[in-house]
């Protein structure tokens, strides 16, 4: 053990071991793929500047190099060239590896508490601008204006709807199975496996059944010979394989395109701009603070004690509010002429 600024150090325990160990305590909490590529990328980049710093191979760090000088030395530099809400994530990773090496007899104190945070602004909505916009995508999907080698308007409706009437992110939205839909037919709702493992039951209207119903008809005739079960995945591809992220972002990205609204879409928006949409909507129409984030899914610690729990027939008024519903009515995928 060995005294460097205040703070304990083990000796000789290299850095790069103490962060394969930090990933393998935080296998239970089955991070998503995503989740962990970032911890590593923020990891890596603090690591490398530390290395530079330190005149080392990232391999021979220590430890005992993680010291408060150093550690604002890399973060300012890290910050010269990231944007702040990075230099707030890298933070963020960084402050919870030295909690597991602090838990785990590795330090004795978290020498991150001197290293100056940036205030990250808060994220902005970014719905799709336009009053009719949303409305004007159905159509297109409905009407196979999405101009594709193999069109399948079905699918394409129950995307788009799934964000605009549901609010589901896009891993959720890859996350559905057959068995995902529950309830008796107009009662019906999503069960829906959210962010951090969190689970919610979101109220679908009978227009959206609908739709729903009509995109199963069509994986029937479009894959006559494969069976399918209660935990098949909802969203399919062309093979009839769960859908991927690309795909998934390739067919919301070409829904705009063909719909005509890419310049109603927020930069860097895709999927997540119809969930904006749909929150927004919902807000707009009257729904209160507590429904919405009880549709949404959001788990924020910060504002958790405002929540009002509401009750399953609150969040279904709230649900079938949304005035998207009443574009959903009516459509039948792939029988609306693009010129109609």
């Amino acid at each position: 053990m060995r005294i460097v600024g205040g703070y304990r150090y083990q000796d000789h325990v290299l850095l790069l071991h103490a962060q394969d160990a930090f990933f393998l305590a935080r296998k239970p909490r089955k991070d998503s793929p995503h989740t962990t590529a970032a911890y590593r990328r923020d990891l890596h980049g603090i690591t490398s500047l530390l290395a530079d710093t330190a005149g080392k191979s990232i391999a021979e760090l220590t430890i005992q190099d993680l010291t408060v000088p150093a550690l604002r030395a890399a973060f300012g530099e890290f910050a010269d060239g990231h944007a702040k809400t990075s230099v707030a994530r890298a933070w963020s990773t960084w402050n919870q590896f030295l909690n597991f090496c602090v838990a785990d007899g590795l330090l004795e104190g978290n020498p991150m508490g001197a290293v100056v945070r940036p205030k990250a602004p808060p994220p902005s909505p970014k719905p799709l601008r336009g009053e009719d916009t949303p409305e004007k995508l159905l159509v297109a999907a409905a009407s196979g204006a999405r101009k594709v080698r193999d069109p399948w308007p079905e699918r394409d409706v129950l995307v788009i709807a799934l964000g605009l009437v549901a609010g589901l992110r896009s891993a959720e939205v890859r996350a559905l199975q057959r068995s995902s839909v529950v309830g008796r037919p107009g009662e019906q709702r999503l069960h829906v496996h959210g962010k951090g493992s969190r689970e919610r039951s979101i109220p679908i209207e009978p227009s959206m059944e609908r739709v729903i119903d009509a995109y199963l008809a069509s994986c029937a005739v479009r894959f006559p010979h494969q069976r399918f079960g209660p935990n098949s995945a909802l969203l399919l591809d062309y093979r009839g394989k769960p859908i991927g992220r690309g795909a998934l972002d390739y067919l919301v990205k070409t829904s705009y395109r063909w719909a005509g609204i890419r310049d109603q879409v927020p930069t860097g928006a895709n999927l997540h701009a119809l969930r904006h949409t749909f929150a927004t909507r919902l807000a707009e129409d009257g729904a209160n603070a507590a429904e919405i984030m009880a549709l949404l899914g959001h788990a924020n610690l910060n504002t958790s004690q405002n929540y009002i729990e509401a009750t399953g027939k609150e969040r279904r008024a709230a649900a079938a509010g949304n005035r998207t519903y009443r574009a959903l009515s009516g459509l039948e995928p792939g029988t609306i002429s693009p010129d109609s």
